[in-house]
């Protein structure tokens, strides 16, 4: 199935698997790309030095394209596209919007970049400082999200930009990827999904909490760091909502004690990233710091299967979701599920339609 986005990428599906933080590695990466997605790598909790040896292990494992998340507003950001784009990375993905200076840095030297953005004007800006496509998450997406629907989200930006538009945001099979595609997508992305996948590295215990999730057991809350955030419930998410102001500054303390260990950052370092996530909203000193360090909040789970001590960011779709597939089987279930609806769609028109249809694009005739 070509589109607009696997045209610019070189991938054999319009799918993503997005690059979260803790769970993206280079196993799980190279599967998806391998499955013919575009894996993403996620980079924020490694050093530059562990992210030269993840690219280099995810080149090691599939010759298929494949893709970085970045953190636009780190003070390293500059250092890292140097990084991936010596390494020959294809796609460069940002959680907020990259600067104007380093878009034009990465695609001169021919990298694509595509942010991911949660309203229409941040969109508008980004495609008219020159990104090639944009994710457009929706409020169902997982971790920090906004608090408009995907399926009015996704139509305005559809509108806005003249770039490859990519859906995420409650999507996780076949008639999702027809449904992006009749709203103008040229693709969708997910997250939860391919984190309950065989090939995800997350402990089974921590998959089990997903698997027996149902939709009202994923929230938002902004206990955690101050900003909106979906996971699944859990005793320590309500523990936080509960945590007075002087108990929370000592959680992330402590929490920002071990994130700067394992990151290498400074305690001023630190500072100035929790303060850059502040920029324009009402936080706490306890949730800059948090803002600063939820990854450790997020490796407690994903890595170590304390689903105790930390938490587990899930996109509303873990309510539906009952198994653990390989890459390759999920990929190829979303792929055969979204032909046979075209076909069913295509069997449904009259023969001689009183107007001509509308055009899918690129899309190939059913069947």
């Amino acid at each position: 199935m070509e589109t607009a986005f696997t045209e610019l990428v070189g991938v054999r599906h319009p799918i993503v698997q997005t690059g979260m933080g803790w769970v993206a590695g280079p196993r799980l990466v190279s599967a998806a790309a391998n499955a013919g997605a575009l894996g993403i790598l996620a980079s924020a909790t490694m050093t530059t030095e562990q992210l030269r040896a993840a690219i280099r292990e995810v080149k090691s494992r599939t010759d298929a394209p494949f893709g970085v998340n970045l953190r636009a507003d780190a003070g390293d950001a500059a250092e890292r596209a140097r990084l991936i784009a010596e390494e020959g990375v294809r796609v460069a993905s940002f959680a907020l919007a990259p600067s104007k200076e380093l878009i034009a840095r990465l695609k001169d030297a021919g990298v694509v970049v595509i942010p991911s953005i949660g309203a229409r004007r941040h969109a508008e800006k980004v495609a008219a400082w020159g990104a090639d496509a944009v994710i457009v998450q929706g409020g169902e997406g997982g971790g920090h999200t906004g608090d408009v629907a995907t399926t009015v989200l996704l139509p305005q930006v559809v509108d806005a930009v003249g770039i490859p538009v990519i859906a995420a945001g409650g999507f996780h099979d076949g008639r999702g990827l027809v449904a992006a595609l009749s709203y103008g997508a040229a693709g969708i992305a997910m997250g939860t999904r391919f984190l309950l996948t065989s090939d995800s590295t997350v402990p089974d215990a921590v998959k089990a909490e997903y698997l027996k999730a149902t939709v009202k057991d994923v929230t938002v809350t902004t206990a955690v760091d101050g900003l909106p955030h979906r996971m699944l419930r859990s005793e320590l998410v309500a523990s936080l909502e509960r945590a007075g102001r002087a108990r929370a500054l000592a959680k992330a303390v402590r929490h920002a004690a071990g994130f700067r260990k394992l990151s290498g950052l400074s305690w001023p370092q630190m500072v100035r990233d929790g303060l850059a996530m502040k920029h324009g909203k009402d936080l706490s000193w306890s949730q800059v710091l948090l803002a600063a360090n939820t990854p450790m909040l997020l490796k407690a789970s994903m890595v170590e299967g304390r689903t105790d001590l930390g938490v587990m960011a899930s996109g509303q779709v873990a309510g539906v979701i009952e198994d653990l597939p390989s890459c390759a089987e999920l990929v190829a279930r979303v792929m055969a599920e979204a032909h046979t609806v075209l076909d069913r769609l295509h069997d449904l028109r009259p023969p001689h339609p009183p107007h001509p249809p509308h055009s899918l694009g690129t899309l190939p005739p059913p069947g």
